[in-house]
């Protein structure tokens, strides 16, 4: 590019990547909303735009030696100041890229899968905030710009989780999400909050140099990183605060793929990254986060090795998954927990996007009358999903054999064997659904487990036109996607270079050891998760039964999630509906309404004794005296 250098275009570059969709929010709903199509053109040529500003950041930054931050002041209190601006650094570009890239082609999917919608502008509307939100999350440079992002995410998520509201269950769907989510976040609220006390500013690129370390006790970085994990924990549904997620499917399809694919659950294994340094301060925030991604990945395959329907299934995989970049973040390997959030963004988007076209053509979540219907009738998503699951299960030659065998080889580096079998098991949890899901779909059979009832469709209500336009809308990014899923694993070595070329604040990670057994091992266990899956549920004559569900206890644990909801249910009855509601249920009839009682009754009881006194009736006034000359003359005379 001569005549322009890489400091002058970075500023307009980002200031218009990162503005676009929020001035697209504004133009739909003050001035298009009652024009759909002009919503839509509108919606997803700014996300064209600034997907092809995220790629000039990527290329003009390719190569850079040191991040690159922009920052104006914005609010100061005493000697604290606090500025707006962005980041750009390996991490954070690479994060831009996968969320520009997914966003515009699930945008462009909705053309076809939300066509004929009455809320149509309205769903553009919020899908351009949504986007918005997260791409200034992502280039935050301070901890307060990304908490007010990282709030305007889950209002995003709330608007499009219900956003079909008059569906009972989509709303409710949504006020859960938003709920759990903000319990995690007063934590992380709490964790920048001692960081600012203490460090005195909230800049990301000094909480992860030795000066956090510096001026921070152990005690103190621990007790902030746990807090600021908290927030992590809610945002990307890890246990214990993981139900919320299922029950976030009640939105459109192509919500759920971007929430599970690269914005949402993912911003949390982002802060990880961002914070990457400032975690590896505390060691014992890194084995705690490691135990709860290792706990979040078991349940969730578990939960997901029994449910029917299909977008419930794919995001328990998506707990499971984060799980699985958590551990390979604390295992001490920042690469693989980015390059597995990269893959996993393709190949995610991919699964939901999928299942998707089935639900908008047979109405229906259930995947044994999925199957039943002749879904595999669809070849490219059909096709498509094969190769999303095959990644999923880290099947040779996919993207997500790629990752997996990353992560696999950082738990390998831990003294403790049980991280590393932990891994292994849900290579093999993960194979067994992945494929139970597939084979179903592939092979239906008569009829399906009777276990539980087929969960209600989240197709859209409007029931559009199949159109042949609208097909080729539905599988032109689902092609797109499976290229990425099939290709993305060969880029590897280059990423791996790209990230470790901006390593922040000098901080250097050891190169990975190469473990020759370890990949024979991973999919031996994936291939053994395929062939048990074949033979309950693909080969001629299967039973069409898991194994778990031959055992009732153990298909009700998990088919319940493990009881979570059960727990919760009892602590808010418990807690809040016996315990604070009944503390200011009699505060509020004992102390306030008796106070005002009290101050009533009183004053009437002084109004009746001060008329008493002011009446005018005579035989009182004579009856007074008289009593008063009687006990005169009694004391004079006697």
């Amino acid at each position: 590019m001569t005549g322009f250098s890489a400091e002058t275009l970075t500023l307009p570059t980002v200031a218009l990547a990162t503005l676009l969709p929020f001035a697209a929010f504004v133009v739909i709903l003050l001035f298009t909303r009652s024009r759909p199509r002009l919503s839509a053109a509108v919606a997803v040529g700014v996300s064209s735009v600034s997907l092809a500003g995220t790629l000039v950041l990527l290329t003009l930054h390719w190569n850079m030696e040191k991040p690159v931050q922009h920052t104006a002041r914005w609010l100061v209190s005493g000697t604290i100041e606090i500025g707006m601006g962005y980041l750009l650094d390996p991490v954070s570009l690479l994060m831009l890229a996968v969320v520009a890239a997914v966003s515009f082609l699930i945008q462009v999917y909705s053309l076809g899968y939300m066509a004929g919608d009455p809320g149509f502008s309205r769903y553009f509307a919020f899908m351009s905030l949504f986007v918005w939100a997260m791409f200034n999350l992502v280039v935050s440079p301070t901890m307060f710009q990304l908490y007010i992002f990282w709030e305007l995410v889950g209002l995003s998520s709330y608007l499009l989780i219900g956003f079909w509201y008059e569906k009972l269950m989509a709303s409710q769907a949504g006020k859960k999400a938003f709920v759990m989510t903000r319990l995690g976040d007063a934590a992380m609220f709490l964790g920048i909050l001692l960081v600012l006390l203490h460090l005195g500013n909230l800049d990301i690129l000094e909480m992860d140099s030795p000066k956090a370390a510096a001026s921070m006790s152990p005690e103190l970085l621990t007790l902030s990183a746990l807090l600021i994990f908290g927030g992590i924990v809610g945002k990307s549904a890890q246990f214990p605060l993981l139900t919320w997620l299922p029950d976030a499917m009640q939105g459109p399809t192509p919500v759920s793929a971007l929430l599970h694919s690269s914005t949402m659950v993912a911003a949390g294994i982002y802060l990880y990254e961002r914070l990457y340094p400032f975690f590896l301060f505390s060691r014992t925030a890194m084995t705690v986060g490691l135990a709860v991604g290792t706990v979040s990945m078991l349940l969730a395959s578990t939960m997901a090795m029994v449910n029917r329907d299909i977008k419930q299934i794919w995001a328990y995989s998506t707990i499971s998954q984060l799980g699985f970049m958590l551990m390979g973040l604390d295992a001490g390997s920042l690469f693989s927990g980015a390059f597995h959030l990269t893959t996993h963004a393709a190949f995610k988007a991919l699964l939901f996007l999928c299942s998707g076209v089935f639900i908008h053509r047979y109405a229906t979540n259930d995947i044994f009358e999925l199957g039943r219907q002749g879904c595999r009738s669809l070849k490219i998503p059909m096709a498509c999903l094969i190769i999303a699951a095959g990644a999923l299960s880290g099947l040779p030659l996919l993207s997500g054999f790629f990752s997996k065998e990353v992560i696999l080889g950082s738990l390998a580096e831990l003294s403790n064997p049980l991280w590393l079998g932990a891994g292994l098991l849900g290579v093999f949890l993960t194979s067994y659904y992945a494929f139970r899901l597939v084979f179903i779909l592939l092979f239906p059979g008569e009829s399906g487990p009777g276990h539980g009832e087929a969960p209600e469709a989240s197709a859209p209500s409007h029931g559009s036109a199949h159109s042949r336009f609208h097909e080729w809308i539905l599988d032109g990014p689902l092609i797109v996607l499976a290229g990425v899923t099939l290709l993305l694993g060969l880029f590897q070595v280059p990423l791996e270079q790209f990230l470790r070329g901006g390593e922040i604040s000098g901080l250097h990670w050891p190169d990975p050891l190469h473990h020759p057994v370890l990949p024979y091992v991973s999919v031996a266990l994936a291939a053994l998760g395929l062939g048990l899956s074949w033979v309950e549920f693909g080969r001629r004559g299967a039973p069409r039964v898991g194994f778990v569900e031959r055992l009732p206890g153990l298909f009700r644990l998990f088919s319940q999630r493990w009881y979570l909801d059960h727990v919760y249910g009892f602590l808010v009855d418990r807690g809040i509906d016996r315990g604070i509601s009944r503390l200011l249920y009699l505060n509020d009839h004992k102390v306030i309404d008796g106070f005002v009682d009290g101050t009533a009754e009183s004053t009437a009881a002084g109004g009746r004794i001060t008329a008493f006194l002011h009446t005018g009736m005579i035989q009182y006034r004579l009856l007074t005296t008289f009593a008063v000359v009687v006990f005169l003359a009694l004391y004079f005379f006697l």
